[in-house]
């Protein structure tokens, strides 16, 4: 028996839209995470880019618990004295709230080449509307999935 490997002819690579709206954004970044990789598909091969294309909607409505909402994502300018920090209730009050979703997923992804490219295959939207109707996405209820994944 051979072990499979799979080659860039083999991968199919699907269409998916999620709704994060009261879902808790731990739990959304690893189903997202594990869609990006391709983990889900039993054809899944570690150095390849197997997974879907993932299109998250209502980004600002995701939800967090406990005392989350307080703490802080912190970046540095590279100059002295450079570090930044914002909490995440201000990112997702902000201009941007998509970013502490694209954060979560990008963090739960290894950090080499072909997490970078699979992070591509990531689209993230604050509100309920996307541009992407014409690859006819498949809709993935996560609220269903499990009963911890929504918040109220």
């Amino acid at each position: 028996m051979k072990t499979y490997s799979a080659t860039p002819a083999d991968i199919d690579k699907k269409w998916i839209v999620i709704d994060a709206e009261g879902i808790v954004l731990g739990r959304l970044a690893s189903i997202v995470a594990t869609r990006l990789r391709g983990k889900h598909k039993p054809s899944f091969t570690p150095h390849m880019d197997m997974g879907d294309n993932v299109i998250v909607i209502n980004a600002d409505k995701v939800q967090l618990t406990g005392k989350k909402r307080d703490e802080h994502f912190y970046w540095h300018t590279g100059h002295p004295g450079g570090i930044k920090s914002r909490t995440k209730e201000q990112i997702l009050e902000g201009a941007h709230p998509e970013r502490v979703v694209f954060q979560a997923v990008k963090r739960m992804l290894p950090g080499n080449r072909l997490a970078r490219q699979q992070m591509t295959n990531l689209r993230i939207y604050a509100g309920a509307e996307h541009p992407h109707e014409a690859q006819s996405p498949e809709v993935l209820d996560v609220k269903t999935m499990n009963k911890k994944n929504t918040r109220v």
